[in-house]
């Protein structure tokens, strides 16, 4: 046992990149790690898994004007071919249920099977959103207790739940902010975006047809708070800021920030995909916040990426609740919490807003994302208020363990800061001569592991973010720091296998480069033209 892996835990044999045999197996399988074609290159063209006759006579109607004239380009394999395919192809996937997923910034966290079994259930998996009103108050009933928890969470008088994820829910923050600047005949044209907030705030204030302007950091890694209130002025609209930021930081200064800015004029966004960190330990509507969006699959553990439905809910601050978009739930000054429709929008406005709701509209078609409400509401019914604060305290926990174990060996820009919050940031400095960020992340997947987040946040030169969220053992966290000091003292001694990691993929090191500047998005089946490789060779094997 030592004090940087305490639990004394060891890889049972070295997984080292020049322990890997020199010459390949006759069919390119390893063990159990399948070499698999793409489905492109398995089948024939002329032949198909499924029988279809020829339609005799003539078609109907519009019909014949939209027939092919030649068959389609797919490939034809029978069911059992097909399934084997997409297992086979399955196996070579990286997923939250095989290991830890460290993206900082981004909460890879574990998706407790209940809230797929709720979500599942006949009555909130078979409505319809067109179905009539009077046969889901069940379903708006849930939709209504998500905004209260969510409304209690962060301390803020209003939610719009139907924004469908992080940068929906930015720009709905901003046409609130836009809404109301221009109720009050305020032509304000300029945002604030601090280094360390998240690429897509800035992105979000330009596409509002705004102007930004960035804040600098401190040494510290923080808002330099001296610099931003030298720009506030008549011009200044909001400032987008992401607390905890991207450099795995609290910003201590917020109370100060939001207060300099309304008095400025201004309003305060916060981007709240880190919000899994503060959850039930700090309301950003009591730091002066105006509008934060919340990533319900970071913070609350709806699933995350592959394409699937996102929601990201913004909760407003009573100075921008009656300018959110229809549909959406306030808090009135009684206590109650409403959730208000398009049709009774006027009527709520004059009862509780003194008719001042000007509402800049709608953000999607209906209420929002029905499966992923469902899975969050029961994550906080299941945690309780209690839980989600500890939540909050063991990702902040699992993040200093991984920074305090690793700033020995790679360095760590803020670790003088003070603790992190739920993420911890490495750089490449102090590597051997040639080697980098890159080297240290392909090296990462030879030893079985999903590499952490590269190259961001901007600020840092070669960074490397690591979140290993509330949800991963201390028995799992050792293992990743094993692996971690492990390539990274390679990486110091300069070790040239890492240039050429990973070997123990069914695909090498791809050339990054190539694959960005020339992809191969669609193959026929033809002979690849003179100098253009095929999709399956890109990378080599």
């Amino acid at each position: 046992m030592n004090a940087v892996n305490p639990s004394g835990w060891r890889p049972a044999a070295p997984a080292r990149a020049d322990d890997a045999p020199d010459s390949p197996t006759a069919t390119g399988d390893r063990g159990l790690m399948l070499e698999e074609k793409l489905i492109f290159e398995l089948g024939g063209w002329d032949q198909t898994g499924v029988d279809i006759e020829d339609v005799e006579g003539e078609v109907l109607g519009s019909l014949s004007g939209h027939l092919r004239a030649e068959k389609p380009a797919l490939p034809g394999l029978s069911e059992p071919e097909t399934v084997r395919h997409y297992t086979r192809l399955s196996r070579q996937n990286y997923a939250i249920d095989l290991g830890p997923f460290p993206l900082g910034s981004c909460t890879m966290k574990h998706n407790p099977r209940l809230n797929e079994k709720i979500a599942r259930l006949p009555g909130f998996a078979d409505i319809h959103p067109l179905q009539p009103t009077g046969t889901v108050q069940g379903a708006l009933e849930c939709i209504n207790e998500l905004a209260f928890w969510l409304m209690d969470l962060t301390g803020m008088h209003g939610v719009a739940m139907s924004p469908k994820a992080g940068a929906h829910g930015e720009l709905c923050g901003i046409l609130c902010i836009r809404a109301a600047l221009e109720a009050r005949g305020d032509p304000r044209e300029v945002v604030l975006v601090p280094e360390s907030a998240h690429g897509t705030n800035p992105a979000t204030a330009a596409f509002a047809n705004y102007r930004v302007e960035a804040i600098p950091a401190t040494k510290e890694g923080r808002v330099d708070l001296a610099a931003l209130k030298d720009r506030l002025g008549p011009d200044v609209a909001a400032v987008m800021i992401t607390n905890p930021n991207t450099c795995g930081l609290f910003e201590p200064d917020m109370k100060a920030i939001s207060d300099a800015v309304h008095e400025a004029g201004g309003f305060v966004y916060c981007d709240g995909a880190n919000f899994n960190a503060i959850v039930g330990k700090v309301r950003p509507g009591d730091l002066g916040i105006d509008a934060m969006h919340i990533n319900l699959h970071k913070t609350f553990s709806t699933p995350h990426g592959g394409g699937g439905p996102g929601s990201g809910p913004v909760v407003l601050s009573e100075a921008l609740s009656p300018f959110g978009p229809l549909p959406y739930t306030a808090r009135t000054k009684d206590g109650v919490v409403h959730l208000v429709e398009e049709e009774q929008a006027d009527a709520f406005s004059d009862e509780h807003f003194g008719g001042v709701m000007r509402s800049f509209g709608r953000m999607a078609a209906f209420h929002g994302q029905m499966g992923m409400f469902t899975r969050a509401l029961t994550y906080m019914l299941s945690h309780g208020a209690d839980g989600l604060a500890r939540v909050a305290e063991d990702s902040v926990l699992n993040a200093n363990y991984i920074l305090r174990s690793l700033e020995d060996l790679l360095d760590a820009p803020y670790a003088h800061s003070g603790p992190c919050m739920h993420e911890a940031l490495f750089s490449d400095a102090g590597l051997a001569e040639g080697f980098s960020t890159l080297d240290i992340a392909k090296g990462l997947i030879d030893e079985g592991f999903h590499p952490m987040t590269v190259y961001f946040p901007l600020v840092v030169h070669g960074a490397m973010l690591v979140e290993p969220t509330e949800t991963e053992s201390k028995d799992g966290l050792d293992r990743l720091i094993v692996a971690l000091r492990s390539v990274a003292e390679r990486a110091k001694a300069g070790d040239e296998a890492l240039h050429s990691a990973p070997h123990f993929t069914p695909r090498r090191r791809v050339d990054e480069t190539q694959a960005a500047r020339k992809p191969v998005l669609v193959w026929n089946g033809d002979p690849a033209p003179s100098g253009q490789p095929v999709p399956s060779e890109i990378g080599g094997r």
